[in-house]
Order: C-alpha cells, then structure tokens, then sequence
C-alpha cells in the first residue's frame, strides 16, 4: 500500500480528493475530513467512522410521502424561528467530547427531513449537532439502518423527536426523548391525526400522507 493510500485511511488529516468510491476502504475509520473530499456520484452516511452506503433511488411511494410531511412541515414552520430542512442534507453529529473540527466528527448522516431551531447549528454545509426532530421515512434498502442504529445514534445525541415512517404498512411511529431514552408513544394509523409532542400545533390526518399509496 503506498504512503498516499495510507494517509487516505488515517481520520483527521487533509487528503486529496476522492472521485471514485472504490478508493475507499469499506473496513477502515473515517472523519468528515474525509467525507468532505469525496466527490463520487453514490450516496454515503459515515456513522461513527464507517462508511454506510444509502439505497439507490428512494422509491416513488418514499418520494410522495416525503413531498408530503415535508408540506406539512414547511407550512407549520413558516414565519417560525425554527427550519425544516429535506434530504439531501448532511447533519454531523459530535463525539461525546463536542468537538467540532472536521477531523474530529466521524457521523454524517441525511435524515429524510429534520428541524433544527438553533441557528447557531446551521453553517454552509450542513448542521452541525443534533436536530430537534428528525424524520426518516423506511424502505426496504433501509428498514433496518434506521430503525436499529439509527435509533440509537439519534437518542445518544439528544435528538428530541424522531418519526419513523413506514409507507408499507401506513403508520407513523414517534419516539420522544425522556431522560437520554427515546419513548415510544402510541402508532399513529391512517385513522388519526398525527401530532408532534415537541411542537405545539403541528398536527395532520395521517391519512393524507399516505392517500396515493
């Protein structure tokens, strides 16, 4: 292996850019300064170092009830303090010591939508820390992504409020954080109205987001 290739898979250092997902090594450890040098077509999350590689192209039942939350959302935040922000968008979470240097985060996820009401959070590349509320709507690339590792990276870092939306079978589940665990409350079905624990207001018929399905 020669020396440039080992400096790729050393986390905290500046490389050169990386135009092919092949150049990388699937077993080793790597930082947002490395993720921000690559520059190939696939998408990837890095979660706690390790690539992840996302499914091909969100199906079309996925596509329409993202469009959809995603409405809801924008209408309810409007004129609001706090910003919806859809997919593709890096959220880099920190390490238990809150460091924020690029070589120093090693989890860059892209929830399917996420609210984030701290500004200072917010920069030109991303979010940096935890949203408030994070949505990800489930496939079957990846089901068990979000509702296993996912789940436990968003509770670890205070995610105060995750939705996991699961079109197949036309329910929402949510998750609020109480003392650092996340509570599942009760499944919202096609016959209720869904409304956020965190948000005061934001409420709509589930099935609205799934009527086309």
């Amino acid at each position: 292996m020669s020396s440039e290739e080992n400096a790729l898979n050393e986390p905290g250092m500046t490389y050169k850019t990386v135009t092919s997902i092949g150049q990388l090594d699937f077993s080793k450890r790597y930082s947002y300064a490395d993720y921000f040098k690559w520059k190939f077509q696939e998408r990837v999350e890095l979660i706690k170092g390790y690539i992840y590689k996302m499914s091909p192209a969100p199906a079309p039942s996925h596509q329409r009830v993202a469009f959809k939350i995603g409405l809801e959302f924008g209408n309810f935040f409007k004129q609001k303090s706090c910003q919806v922000f859809p997919a593709p968008f890096d959220v880099r979470l920190l390490n238990s010591k809150k460091q924020t240097g690029d070589e120093h985060v090693f989890t860059v996820v892209q929830p399917d939508l996420c609210v984030i009401c701290d500004p200072e959070k917010i920069d030109s590349r991303g979010c940096v820390g935890a949203p408030d509320l994070v949505i990800e709507i489930l496939s079957p690339g990846n089901s068990k992504k979000e509702m296993g590792i996912k789940f436990d990276l968003y509770e670890e870092n205070g995610v105060k409020e995750y939705w996991l939306v699961e079109p197949g079978d036309k329910v929402i589940y949510m998750y609020v954080l109480q003392k650092g665990r996340f509570i599942g409350l009760r499944p919202f079905t096609e016959d209720d109205e869904v409304h956020s624990a965190l948000f005061s207001g934001l409420k709509f018929p589930v099935k609205e987001v799934f009527e086309d399905e």
